[in-house]
């Protein structure tokens, strides 16, 4: 089974960190245990021949980092072998991707939508963007914004590679989404019309989960997916999808197209992602969709419309409860949820999340027993007490039994484990 996280960028994105390199991804992606990366920002010139510098092919579709500019890790020679008696270091494959910012206007209203693409090499990766070329300026950001409908993004997109794979991404953050509280598309054929046919999977974003999408069965038809949009290396991984088909694009293509190969999904848990509930940040109010109702969706405290949050939106658009969505959940996919090994060792420790403490502990842990999603979903839970102390174990088991309690996110603030939970 492979790990593969497909919605990522690079250095040239707006807000992103200057060390989401080639090189850094790639360690990054080692230090996580993740099979499969996207490169992102396919459309960003400089990235693209950075892209071809410092990667060389692979397996069909795929590349892989090149030897020289390979990074030592100071875990990797002790991990090796230590967990999952691995015989050779695994060295992650890149995969063509990128995300489009569509802003447009359609029946009336404007439309913010942001799409993921999927390409098998960067040969398609330059014609398409040559194309997109003529429609806005990608030197600007690594997540261009096109004055282009998703509907038109598609068929342009597979006028210039049959092989191309389109996803909406995120599809329930509140600003850029094709559900979104600011598109309100209510069903995909309402954005993307005669092209729907070719929208194979949904990706579901760190503030919902299986479950909750499937309280809206207008999305049956679609496999959903995660990823972690990860504007930063550290964070590569928060979310992530699992393939069981043999390394190549081609495979990977289908099993989204087809669901055949998709093996499940590692979910943040949705209440820590920041667009979880309704609410006003700078207020300090966080209403649940009843409480959203109760105020008319206005804040009590400076009385403007809250922030409409990714739970109340589904509430809006569900035809099921949520018994009947675990229900439907549970036949078309599996997934489980997880919280960054980072997090937990900060709240099972007492450190800051973002600290040097937390970080070099972090790192000791890899050194001592593997990549972070072997020690987060696989190893024995006595083995890592035996590192990381007690608390640290304690933790991990509560996330497995999903005992976790939360103080919600909202308004672009991320949700927090509830106090006493860790004990």
């Amino acid at each position: 089974m492979y790990i593969a996280d497909l919605h990522i960028h690079s250095r040239y994105s707006y807000a992103t960190s200057k060390t989401c390199t080639p090189e850094l991804l790639d360690l990054w992606a080692r230090r996580k245990g993740i099979h499969i990366v996207g490169t992102g920002d396919f459309t960003h010139p400089a990235w693209r021949e950075e892209l071809r510098e410092k990667l060389t092919p692979a397996e069909d579709g795929l590349y892989v980092l090149k030897e020289e500019y390979r990074l030592r890790d100071e875990a990797q020679g002790k991990r090796i072998g230590a967990y999952g008696n691995k015989e050779k270091e695994m060295i992650p494959r890149f995969v063509v991707s990128g995300e489009i910012s569509s802003v447009y206007k359609k029946e009336g209203r404007s439309r913010k939508v942001h799409s993921l693409v999927l390409l098998p090499d960067l040969e398609v990766a330059e014609r398409i963007a040559d194309r997109l070329a003529l429609i806005g300026n990608l030197c600007s950001d690594g997540r261009p914004t096109l004055r282009l409908d998703c509907r038109d993004l598609i068929e342009l997109t597979l006028d210039e590679c049959g092989e191309a794979v389109y996803i909406p991404a995120h599809i329930w953050t509140p600003h850029f989404s094709v559900f979104g509280a600011f598109s309100e598309f209510r069903t995909p054929k309402e954005c993307f019309g005669d092209m729907t046919a070719y929208v194979y999977a949904m990706e579901t974003g760190l503030s919902s989960d299986p479950v909750m999408n499937r309280r809206v069965s207008v999305l049956d038809d679609y496999r959903l997916i995660s990823n972690s949009d990860a504007h930063s290396p550290g964070n590569l991984g928060r979310e992530a999808t699992l393939f069981d088909i043999g390394l190549s694009y081609r495979e990977l293509a289908e099993a989204l197209r087809t669901g055949n190969g998709l093996g499940g999904t590692i979910e943040f848990y949705p209440q820590e992602g920041k667009y979880h509930l309704d609410g006003h940040r700078k207020c300090g109010v966080c209403f649940t969709p009843a409480e959203t109702a109760a105020h008319g969706g206005i804040c009590p405290v400076c009385g403007r419309k809250v922030t409409e949050g990714v739970a109340n939106r589904i509430e809006e658009l569900a035809d099921r409860s949520e018994e009947e969505a675990k229900a439907v959940a549970l036949k078309k996919e599996t997934y489980e949820h997880l919280i960054p090994l980072r997090e937990v060792v900060a709240l099972a420790d007492g450190f800051a999340p973002k600290g040097k403490r937390a970080e070099r502990e972090y790192m000791r842990l890899l050194v001592e027993l593997g990549s972070e999603f072997e020690i987060l979903r696989e190893m024995p839970a006595e083995q890592i007490g035996c590192v990381a102390g007690e608390a640290v174990q304690s933790l991990i088991d509560k996330i497995r039994n999903e005992q976790i309690k939360w103080n919600p996110g909202f308004d672009g603030e991320y949700g927090t484990i509830r106090p006493g939970v860790i004990q």
